[in-house]
């Protein structure tokens, strides 16, 4: 009797541990394994399962059904597949104009909610994952079979052949058992009424239209993983060309089939047609988006210009036939050209306004830039003044247009607004001797070029590099540019603009003709700022007229150890030295002999600028 005590005090207590631990809910809101709980009551109890109990209590709302009642009844045995929380918020997605189960407020939508509930039942019998076999088929209330597959666990297939998975099985209840599914299954009856509605991924959509189909056989020809980026990525918007656009662009560029498409190719133009984000007809306007393709500078994405002032076309040339076709992942805009890979001279050609740009590029015939701005094997950035900045542009110093052109263009580079800084580059524009113009970039307060022309629209990124849409025309610049520019010269301009000085603007700023050109030695701020005095009346002026020499274009390349310059316009020479590290020092008119080139070469049409580290003083004995 003894023995028998011992055994049975630890096994109640171990009866008394399992009850407590079978009565409570798991931390996730899993199922309470309560035997004397009928389906119903599971469900109610089951924080992952609230969804289901609505949907439920919705069907119900109809005279037409008795769900809850009859999944409550004890003396029947159920199997019950139950989607999840998140199953039915994946069907409320793929549901268009269906935000919740309240949208179910018809009694003809409420039975159909019945008919989607009862294809998750089976009556009659409590089977357990165990009594499943692969390719078994199950005769559900609905009136309709599902499919079990055991690859990869436990799951059913419905009338569309897509699966749910079992993830919590074998919940048992007073009147059957429980499996818990990931997914929403969907009768064919279902399927038919919600036909209009019901979305499926893009990737479905696009095999389900026929006129699509050469787009599906270039998704899987390009790369075998864009169909499911297409069917479970997102949200995307994409640009579907029709059969007769693939057609006409593998005709366009002498390919024979699909197959004679480098897969690369293929690849970045399909991605050129993908947008992020779920942008119907109504959210498109007049702008840039940037696609999915990686085929511009340094693998930047390529944009797209959306033109919506008639219809919807994209890039000058693809234009939107059908558009809003829903899916669960974002929507379909079918296009009636396929939208090749833009270079910088597509996109100019494409936006309306950079019009007249195109056209001077291209006046009388001209194919210099639109050759030049096509290579494939050189990066450009392109600073392209709008239609409005020509018209507003007079040429006051009736400059060469094709020059002007040029100085809107750096070859070699192709710049985002990211990479720019306060700076000076080269444009393609020369001066007499063939010497590159210079442009600067000042990033102050947005982009500004030359101190005149601002970047309305950046980034727009081509093939062969980025075009910088700016609000003025950039014409050729003289020294005074670039010295009222950059605001390291604010001082000199200063001194230079200052009471009873002559009128250096007027002369610095001539071009073509004596005393042009010009070679400034440019003190910065700070230079002037180590003077204890700044001079003033004949005195600035002739420690002004120390740092210019006329009529000479001296470029840093031009100097040698020694050298001793043209005489400046005050009357002296300068000497210049170079250590064995190529630092260039000068020495002034007084002697002054650590003067310090600090910049070089910032080049005008005018003349040049070297940027220098002291206020040179010229000979005060003469």
């Amino acid at each position: 009797m003894e023995t028998f005590k011992t055994f049975l005090k630890p096994t109640i207590f171990l009866l008394m541990v399992a009850l407590v631990v079978s009565c409570s809910d798991d931390d996730d809101g899993g199922p309470q394994m309560m035997d004397n709980d009928n389906i119903v009551e599971t469900a109610q109890a089951t924080g992952s399962l609230s969804t289901l109990v609505s949907a439920l209590t919705k069907a119900d709302e109809s005279a037409n059904n008795d769900l809850i009642t009859t999944l409550s009844n004890e003396k029947v045995d159920f199997t019950v597949l139950a989607p999840s929380n998140d199953a039915f918020t994946s069907l409320l997605n793929r549901l268009d104009g269906f935000d919740s189960l309240d949208d179910f407020n018809s009694e003809q939508l409420q039975d159909l909610l019945a008919t989607i509930l009862t294809y998750h039942v089976v009556s009659g019998a409590a089977v357990t994952s165990d009594q499943l076999t692969a390719g078994q088929t199950i005769a559900t209330v609905q009136g309709e079979n599902l499919t079990v597959s055991l690859e990869g666990g436990v799951s059913f297939i419905d009338a569309a052949g897509e699966m749910a998975s079992v993830t919590t099985a074998d919940v048992q209840t007073e009147n059957g058992v429980v499996h818990i599914i990931d997914k929403v299954l969907i009768p064919q009856a279902a399927l038919d009424a919600l036909s209009d509605v019901l979305l499926s991924s893009i990737t479905d959509l696009a095999i389900s239209v026929p006129d699509l189909s050469i787009l599906v056989d270039a998704l899987v020809a390009a790369d075998g993983d864009l169909p499911d980026v297409l069917a479970t990525g997102g949200p995307y918007t994409v640009f579907a060309p029709t059969n007769a656009a693939f057609e006409a662009f593998l005709e366009e560029n002498n390919f024979a089939s699909l197959d004679a498409v480098p897969v690369p190719v293929l690849t970045q133009v399909l991605l050129n047609h993908v947008v992020s984000g779920t942008n119907l007809s109504t959210d498109l306007t007049t702008s840039y988006v940037s696609s999915l393709s990686t085929a511009g500078p340094n693998d930047s994405n390529l944009s797209l210009f959306i033109n919506t002032e008639s219809g919807v076309v994209i890039n000058g040339v693809s234009e939107v036939t059908s558009a809003d076709n829903k899916a669960i992942n974002g929507v379909v805009h079918i296009v009636n050209e396929v939208i090749g890979l833009p270079n910088i001279v597509d996109h100019a050609v494409a936006n309306p306004d950079l019009s007249s740009l195109v056209g001077a590029l291209t006046t009388d015939g001209n194919t210099t830039f639109t050759d030049l701005l096509s290579d494939p094997e050189t990066d450009f950035t392109v600073f392209a003044p709008s239609n409005m900045a020509f018209e507003s542009f007079m040429n006051p110093d009736a400059n060469d247009l094709n020059s002007i052109l040029s100085n809107h263009v750096i070859s070699g580079t192709a710049a985002d607004s990211g990479s720019l800084t306060n700076m000076y580059v080269n444009s393609l524009a020369t001066n007499a001797d063939g010497d590159n113009l210079s442009l600067y970039i000042n990033v102050d307060d947005g982009v500004q070029i030359n101190g005149t022309s601002t970047v309305a629209a950046a980034d727009i990124v081509a093939t062969n590099g980025i075009i910088h849409a700016v609000d003025t025309v950039i014409d050729l610049p003289t020294v005074v540019t670039f010295a009222t520019a950059d605001p390291n010269f604010s001082s000199l301009v200063g001194a230079l603009t200052s009471e009873g000085q002559p009128d250096f603007v007027s002369v610095l700023s001539t071009s073509g003709e004596a005393p042009a050109p010009f070679t400034v030695f440019a003190p910065v701020n700070d230079a002037f700022a180590a003077l204890s005095e700044v001079p003033s009346g004949d005195v600035l002026t002739a420690v002004l007229n120390h740092h210019v020499i006329a009529e000479a274009n001296i470029v840093s390349g031009d100097l040698s150890d020694g050298l001793v310059s043209p005489a400046t316009l005050e009357g002296d020479t300068l000497t210049f030295s170079i250590d064995s590290e190529s630092n260039v020092t000068i020495t002034d008119g007084s002697g002054n002999t650590d003067i310090g080139i600090i910049a070089v070469d910032v080049q005008a049409n005018n003349g040049v600028i070297h940027a220098i580290n002291k206020v040179m003083i010229p000979d005060t004995n003469n």
